[in-house]
C-alpha cells in the first residue's frame, strides 16, 4: 500500500485483512431491479456472474420475464446480447465502445473482490484530495478511469465515469455501492446502482442486490 493515496490505503485496510488471499476468480449470484430505457418503469432481475482477475474477464446472465441478457468482456472484447422471451435476438452489440463500457463494468465490480483493485501492471490510483481518488486503468490498448470517493468509514460509495451510451455517444456514468458487510473475510457492498447522470438529469437504471458469492472457484453455479 506503500505509495497510494491516504483514502485509499485506509480503504484496503477496512476491507481486506492482513494476509488476504488475491482473489483469481469469482462467481456472484444477485437479484434485483433493472430498467430497459430512461422512461421504463422498474422490473423484477435476477443474474448469475462469473470473473476472471489475472486477465479481466466476466459473463453476466441476467433474466426478466420479458428478456435475457448476457453481458460479457471475453478475450478482451466486450458485447451484450439480449433476447425477448429467450427467443427473438434484439440486441446483438460489439465493437470499440462495447469494449470499453465492459471493461469498465468489471472494473467497477471488482468492489466485490477487492483485491483485484491493488496497484497492478495494469491498475494504479492518484491523488485528488482527502476522501477521492482517481483509479486508472489501462489494458490492451483501452485506457478507462473511475473518480472514487470515499466516506467517513473508509468505504467507496461513488464511481464516476465518463462510458458510452446505446454504443455511439459518451456520457456521466456514476455507479454508487452501499451496505457494506464482511461476507468471506472480505468487507464488500451488498447493494450496487447504476445510473446515468445526464444534463437532463439523473437516471438509476439497475439496483443488483447481492445474493451470494464465491471466491477461486472456478465452477458454475
Amino acid at each position: 500500500l506503500e505509495g497510494l493515496p491516504l483514502p485509499v490505503q485506509r480503504y484496503f485496510r477496512h476491507v481486506l485483512k492482513e494476509g488476504q488471499e488475491y482473489t483469481v476468480s469469482a462467481r456472484v449470484r444477485h437479484s434485483g431491479w433493472f430498467k430497459t430505457g430512461l422512461d421504463k418503469d422498474w422490473i423484477a432481475i435476477t443474474g448469475e456472474q462469473y470473473y476472471t482477475v489475472d486477465r479481466p474477464g466476466f459473463m453476466w446472465k441476467g433474466e426478466t420475464s420479458m428478456f435475457t441478457a448476457r453481458d460479457m468482456f471475453i478475450n478482451d472484447k466486450g458485447a451484450l446480447k439480449v433476447q425477448l422471451f429467450s427467443v427473438l435476438t434484439i440486441v446483438d452489440a460489439q465493437g470499440p465502445a462495447y469494449d470499453q463500457g465492459e471493461l469498465l463494468r468489471w472494473l467497477g465490480e471488482c468492489i466485490w473482490f477487492p483485491t483485484a483493485l491493488l496497484p497492478s501492471e495494469y491498475i494504479s490510483w492518484t491523488a485528488v484530495d482527502s476522501s477521492t481518488a482517481m483509479l486508472h486503468m489501462n489494458y490492451n490498448g483501452v485506457s478507462i478511469f473511475y473518480k472514487v470517493t470515499f466516506n467517513e468509514k473508509n468505504e467507496i460509495i461513488r464511481f464516476e465515469t465518463k462510458r458510452y451510451m446505446d454504443g455511439n455517444r459518451l456520457e456521466a456514468w456514476v455507479g454508487t455501492p452501499a451496505d457494506y458487510r464482511e461476507i468471506k473475510g472480505m468487507v464488500i457492498p451488498l447493494k450496487i446502482e447504476g445510473a446515468w447522470n445526464l444534463d437532463t438529469g439523473y437516471f438509476a437504471y439497475a439496483r443488483f442486490i447481492l445474493d451470494d458469492i464465491d471466491y477461486n472457484r472456478p465452477e458454475r453455479f
